[in-house]
């Protein structure tokens, strides 16, 4: 595991508690600064190594969790000593010789992988895709609108830790969020962090880097990822990202349109009976999934579930899934599972 003492690689030393050991050695792997740092495995304290070519020999599953750059040098060093790489980056996700894989969606994909690289989709894609391609495999999904929510911890660590340090500097002012430009002057320009304008008492209309259109990276993402895994090159998609403040969990508003005729009454029963997916959906009931009640759980939740008024194809859900659970170290950890059960 390359990236072990990050914070996807932290969650993932906890599903390899949780989840059934069907592993040999594991060998912790992160930067010069953290080698030697001892961390617990299955009961056992393994002692991190510094990334380095020869980490690698002897290795079948090498599952990355690191920036893109270090992605881009090392997977495919890994690959060259004999290790498949799963990567979390996206420095691979559009890569024609990379699939980009969601077990519970395209998990055939895994057999061909020309360059020894499986890469694993955006968070904000995950949140989604799982419900999306239930979904799609009964009704055929032709379009796609979707708003997402996402939690300051998809900015990494510096997102978290400004988030906490804005809700603590807001707190104490009852009066703030009332005009116009009291909440960025409280917080100041250093209190930013990560983001292009306050979290705290506000929500922020961008993630991502800027795009041709006006579009972010994060909205083209999504756009590029749903055509990818569900093997729909023309589907059309138009996302609006949002940064939200909450820590931890993507939601996404998703309106979906399909070649068949949906129900509400039928989509809940693909829904129930697909793999990785949760309904929670009776809102009379107050009923439905949301991030401060999904965070640490491994499904994608899904509730809200309607169909159109107008328009017998048109399906609306909205969806929560943990960005750093099944948005990060659990697909990787799966994509590894899968390779093993099928003995790649």
């Amino acid at each position: 595991m390359v990236g072990a003492t990050g914070a996807v690689g932290t969650v993932m030393l906890s599903l390899l508690d949780e989840r059934p050991d069907i592993w040999g050695e594991i060998r912790l792997i992160a930067s010069g600064r953290s080698a030697g740092r001892k961390l617990r495995v299955r009961g056992e304290e393994v002692e991190v190594l510094a990334l380095a070519p020869a980490v690698f020999d002897g290795v079948d599953i090498a599952m990355f969790d690191v920036p893109d750059e270090v992605s881009k040098q090392w997977a495919p060093i890994a690959a060259s000593r004999g290790a498949i790489a799963v990567d979390n980056s996206g420095a691979f996700r559009m890569d024609a010789d990379v699939p980009l894989v969601v077990p519970e969606v395209n998990a055939d994909a895994v057999t061909d992988r020309p360059r020894g690289i499986i890469s694993n989709p955006n968070c904000t894609t995950l949140s989604m895709i799982v419900a999306l391609g239930a979904l799609h495999r009964v009704f055929g999904l032709e379009s796609l609108v979707a708003t997402s929510y996402q939690a300051a911890s998809g900015a990494g660590q510096a997102g978290i830790d400004t988030l906490y340090a804005q809700l603590s500097t807001v707190a104490g002012d009852g009066g703030l969020g009332q005009s116009a430009g009291d909440v960025r002057k409280a917080i100041g320009a250093d209190g930013l962090g990560p983001f292009p304008a306050p979290l705290a008492l506000n929500v922020v209309p961008w993630a991502g880097s800027p795009r041709d259109g006006g579009w972010s990276s994060e909205e083209m993402k999504i756009r590029n990822e749903s055509r990818k895994i569900l093997g729909i090159p023309g589907l059309k998609v138009s996302a609006t990202c949002v940064r939200v403040p909450v820590v931890t969990t993507h939601a996404v508003a998703v309106h979906a349109w399909f070649s068949r005729p949906v129900t509400a009454d039928a989509a809940r029963a693909v829904l129930h009976a697909a793999p990785g997916m949760a309904v929670l959906d009776d809102p009379a009931a107050g009923e439905f999934p949301t991030p401060a009640d999904v965070v640490g759980t491994d499904p994608t939740w899904v509730g809200r579930i309607r169909q159109s008024p107008d328009d017998p194809h048109e399906l609306a859900l909205f969806v929560c899934g943990d960005n750093l659970r099944k948005g990060a170290a659990l697909n990787t950890l799966q994509i590894a599972e899968l390779l093993v059960s099928r003995d790649q």
